[in-house]
């Protein structure tokens, strides 16, 4: 008996541990999710564009490709990428959070220019072209995985960035729990964004009540004006984030401008309000990162269009777009 309540306690032991462990790798995921905040709403509103023009019972079958795709992008290639720069390259990552957050920079700015500036792009008078169905449905789910390669291994720098110094399985763990649930996140929100018109429409036309058919009515009206907010918030985060990134490298690496400037006038105005010092803090930061973002995304629109995107051309032999 003595025997077995002693075994009894190590198993309690044991699971008292792991419930640490886990509740670790939950809160180390919480912090480095945090971080990727404005990633994943730009993420959120680029993708519903992917089915636009399908039928509508083929919108969920895409959306399911391309988060099976996005999860294959994190946890296959990314997260083993991301374990061997933490544990044996780790003064690579700055360097490629700086060219991740050049690349937000660069995609925000461009958003910008083209609204400012409207011209016409001969890679969408392809799009319209007509295709096999099946094929352009396949042509649209790789350019979406594609593009989320890009977004996924920019999270998952920047999770691993965020993470405090723990073993290598502590990291996988963390990282993995991570790309998940950033996954669901995105491509759930996703779509219910996409569904959220044929609800709406459904509910316009069999509503029993008259309060249940204004609201199906007020929901499809709605929900254009939600994909342009949230393009118009995903872009302002991309420059924000990625102007705050590219700030901090230059800051570890020791050049000191902008960020000392920009910490001092947040600080500055945190103080002049007395109260909320930390939103004021944040929001004055965010505002001069983000200001930060537009310029330099601005000045890398010419180099990439100019010299990367010829250069790409060259070496995959396609044309530059």
């Amino acid at each position: 008996m003595s025997g077995l309540l002693a075994l009894l306690d190590d198993v309690a032991g044991i699971a008292k541990v792991a419930a640490a462990s886990v509740d670790d790798v939950a809160a180390a995921a919480a912090k480095a999710g945090s971080k990727t905040a404005g990633v994943l709403i730009d993420d959120a509103a680029v993708t519903p564009s992917y089915v636009t023009g399908f039928k509508a019972e083929r919108e969920l079958p895409i959306i399911g490709k391309i988060t099976l795709g996005s999860l294959r992008n994190k946890l296959v290639i990314l997260l083993p990428l991301a374990l061997i720069l933490s544990n044996f390259l780790p003064a690579a990552i700055t360097p490629l959070l700086m060219l991740g957050g050049a690349y937000l920079c660069f995609e925000g700015a461009e958003k910008v220019f083209h609204k400012v500036f409207p011209h016409a792009d001969h890679a969408v008078e392809e799009d319209m072209d007509i295709k096999d169905p099946a094929h352009l449905e396949e042509e649209k789910v790789a350019g979406a995985i594609k593009t989320d390669f890009i977004l996924s291994a920019e999270i998952m720098t920047i999770a691993l960035s965020s993470l405090p110094p723990s073993g290598i399985w502590m990291e996988a763990a963390t990282l993995a729990v991570v790309a998940v649930f950033i996954t669901v996140l995105v491509y759930g929100s996703v779509a219910l964004i996409v569904k959220a018109d044929d609800v709406g429409l459904h509910l316009a036309q069999v509503g029993r009540l008259s309060l249940t058919r204004a609201f199906g009515r007020g929901l499809v009206k709605a929900m254009p004006h939600l994909l342009v907010l949230l393009s118009f918030v995903g872009t302002l985060a991309m420059l924000w984030v990625g102007g705050n990134i590219v700030i901090h490298g230059l800051h570890e690496f020791g050049l000191h401008w902008p960020y000392e400037p920009i910490d001092h006038a947040a600080e500055v105005a945190a103080e002049a309000v007395g109260g909320m010092q930390g939103l004021v803090a944040w929001a004055v930061t965010a505002f001069f990162d983000g200001i930060f973002g537009v310029v330099f995304g601005l000045l890398l629109i010419p180099v990439a269009t100019r010299v990367v995107g010829p250069a790409l051309a060259l070496v995959t032999g396609k044309g530059a777009h």
